[in-house]
């Protein structure tokens, strides 16, 4: 064989291999099961691959898209209704789902699965890696920069004095740390003030350890707004009257806490607001 064929052969060879080894091509029917996905999914992937998103991005009270959750299609997840959708890509996340997660395995459908993020990194992670798997890296990288830039703005000023504060969600849970709400506070000047009362991960708070200990800020979780919350109905409590002057409240949106992702910037700012105006208000 001459040095000329023997070149071209390798060349073919060559070429074969970088085909066999190339990403696959970006997905062009991508199902998300999970809300918080649904948000990252529509800053990184072009609305004409987004097949369908969770149903409870469509719920005012449950999503952090907004009202612009409505430009897509909505599936309530059973193994049935994805795979009529004929996706190319799903995207679950580990906790949610299973029976419809096992499904679509045996039926050979491609599943992307995400855990829970448990901290910032974690959840600028798996920004980076949606990106990654919708074929669109660069916007991956360029919301985890903006996420990481909305942080660095809402940081405290050098010197600001720290403010206790209690996240206080429906049903009376209040967020303890270890979580990456706990994180998200501390980064935006405050101390939260669940540690304090004994809480691990979630619990409520009894009305005596508030009386006798208040944080200097309670963020009440608004289901929407001009909701009533349930921190106003323990507020309403005759008993608390007495720490009403010690213990400012602020409405804080629940669809800011319940995902990281790009909801970590507009949490960031309304924290960081929040702490303004408490400083304000204290000098």
């Amino acid at each position: 064989m001459s040095l000329n064929r023997r070149s071209l052969v390798a060349a073919g060879l060559a070429a074969g291999a970088d085909r066999a080894f190339a990403a696959p091509s970006a997905p062009e029917r991508i199902v998300s099961l999970n809300p918080c996905l649904d948000a990252i999914l529509v800053k990184v992937a072009d609305r004409g691959q987004i097949t369908a998103i969770s149903h409870y991005s469509h719920d005012p009270g449950a999503t952090s898209i907004g009202p612009s959750a409505r430009a897509f299609p909505a599936v309530y997840g059973s193994a049935e209704e994805v795979v009529a959708l004929r996706p190319d890509l799903v995207l679950a996340a580990r906790y949610g789902a299973p029976a419809t997660r096992a499904a679509l395995a045996r039926l050979g459908v491609r599943l992307e699965v995400f855990t829970l993020p448990g901290s910032i990194a974690e959840s600028l992670a798996q920004v980076r890696r949606m990106g990654q798997v919708v074929g669109r890296p660069q916007r991956g990288e360029a919301l985890a920069a903006g996420i990481e830039a909305a942080l660095a703005a809402a940081a405290p000023p050098p010197g600001a004095p720290r403010l206790s504060a209690l996240v206080f969600q429906s049903g009376g849970f209040a967020v303890a740390e270890g979580t990456m709400m706990d994180e998200l506070l501390t980064r935006t000047g405050f101390d939260n003030a669940a540690s304090r009362y004994g809480l691990k991960l979630s619990g409520k708070v009894p009305l005596e350890l508030l009386i006798a200990d208040p944080p200097d800020v309670l963020l009440a979780g608004e289901a929407r707004p001009g909701a009533p919350t349930w921190a106003d109905r323990v507020l309403s409590h005759p008993a608390l009257k007495a720490v009403a002057g010690r213990m400012r409240r602020a409405s804080l949106p629940q669809s800011l806490t319940y995902c990281g992702g790009p909801v970590l910037i507009a949490a960031a700012q309304r924290l960081a607001a929040i702490r303004d105006q408490a400083l304000e208000a204290r000098a």
